[in-house]
């Protein structure tokens, strides 16, 4: 684990040094240049010939329609919201409403997004994330917020990555997280920051596995309540395009958490999370894109409780490894990664395609290997919500081992 996290480390140095030398030589920046004035007005994109749901909704309500020719993102929030009744592994029926809002705070900032989705599931859950970007002029700091409170029976399955899915556990329980980040540029796309992280359970029942196997949630420390509460360190470089939908760039960040009693934590633990994203235009004169993500997740000391480790579909976005249900798999350390290919089916963008494969592999208890590989594949639509923020509606289906296949809905690229 300890050579995983050092290559880990050397890997996000390395890209992020040579990409900023090579962002120095060529002189780019991830923002459109504004003039001097910064006159959002004369600051447009073509986007006539694209077509989204705000397109397809006016010309079915609307007399002779005529989409937008210029457009652009400033200071006015673009809006993507859409209400949804859809079906997936973790909720099978549910009641959404999803989406994004996208804005510039200053005509000189990346963009920014807040991104939510309030969901009624026919498991009897309900959910309500909010996960934001927020950059500030000059892009001098970006504020990154998670914040979620979910009402949630849902099954887990054991401890690693040969897990079967035959030893379901159902279990239910409330949760609350709140975290909040905040980073200053060091120089170019490189910043530093810290943050606090507060994540608590309470209400935790379980049936035991139905197959009457031995519960892992038992051997490894049952309990009805836990809490982390800790501070973070971070490390960010973001050389992206658009956040939302990227086509080119590379985006690393590392956050290190510290988990303590005194901080009201059921334990003292320590953690590290590695996110490393590249993205090409791939042939290289077309809108095609493939996209690569390594996402490590790893618990470097101490006993975190049972519902906090590592999991499948537990990262921020909850969306690693599609194919497998929401807390498929579960362990101290996980390894994961995935590579994308996305496509216009279209011309006018507002139907494309993407296909994807990941593996993701597991330990089960702290101190121990990692487990098998376990692959995801499958291929997903992708709806044009907005051809100004480029925010696609993406609908997924994806294949794992064991007979796992489900249906994924996400607002926004899945990484």
């Amino acid at each position: 684990m300890k050579r995983v996290f050092a290559i880990s480390v050397m890997f996000f140095l390395l890209i992020a040094f040579s990409e900023g030398l090579y962002a120095q030589e060529k002189q780019l920046i991830p923002i459109t240049r504004y003039p001097k004035k910064d006159t959002l007005a004369k600051v447009t994109t073509d986007t006539a010939a694209e077509k989204d749901f705000n397109d397809l909704i006016g010309a079915i309500f609307t007399k002779n329609y005529k989409p937008a020719k210029t457009d652009t993102i400033g200071p006015k929030p673009i809006i993507s919201f859409i209400p949804a009744v859809g079906y997936s592994l973790q909720t099978k029926f549910a009641a959404t409403i999803t989406g994004n809002i996208v804005f510039r705070t200053t005509p000189t900032s990346k963009v920014s997004a807040i991104t939510t989705s309030m969901g009624f599931t026919q498991r009897k859950q309900f959910t309500l994330p909010i996960v934001s970007t927020i950059w500030t002029k000059d892009n001098k700091y970006v504020f990154m917020g998670d914040s979620r409170f979910y009402i949630y029976p849902q099954s887990t399955y054991g401890l690693g990555s040969n897990s079967n899915i035959n030893d379901e556990d159902p279990m239910k329980y409330n949760l609350l997280r709140i975290s909040e980040v905040v980073l200053r540029k060091v120089v170019g796309n490189f910043y530093l920051g810290g943050g606090y992280k507060l994540q608590q359970h309470w209400n935790i029942t379980h049936e035991g596995p139905l197959n009457g196997a031995p519960s892992d949630f038992e051997a490894y420390g049952a309990a009805s309540h836990t809490t982390s509460s800790g501070i973070s360190l971070n490390a960010l470089f973001d050389s992206r395009d658009n956040s939302v939908n990227s086509s080119k760039g590379f985006y690393a960040a590392i956050q290190y958490y510290d988990y303590k009693k005194f901080l009201g934590s059921t334990n003292n633990w320590q953690s590290i999370v590695i996110d490393l994203r590249k993205y090409y235009r791939f042939p290289g004169a077309s809108d095609n894109v493939i996209a690569f993500w390594f996402y490590e997740w790893l618990t470097l000391d101490g006993h975190p409780p049972y519902l906090d480790l590592p999991s499948t579909s537990w990262d921020t976005y909850s969306t690693t490894g599609r194919g497998y249900i929401q807390s498929r798999f579960r362990g101290a350390q996980m390894v994961y990664a995935e590579a994308e290919y996305r496509f216009k089916i279209t011309r006018n963008g507002f139907i494309g395609g993407v296909a994807f494969l990941n593996g993701q592999s597991f330990s089960a208890e702290p101190g121990s290997k990692l487990e098998s590989i376990q692959p995801g594949f499958g291929p997903g639509l992708r709806i044009k919500l907005s051809k100004v923020s480029n925010t696609n509606l993406d609908i997924d289906y994806g294949f794992g081992n064991q007979g796992s296949r489900g249906l994924f809905l996400t607002v926004g690229e899945v990484f």
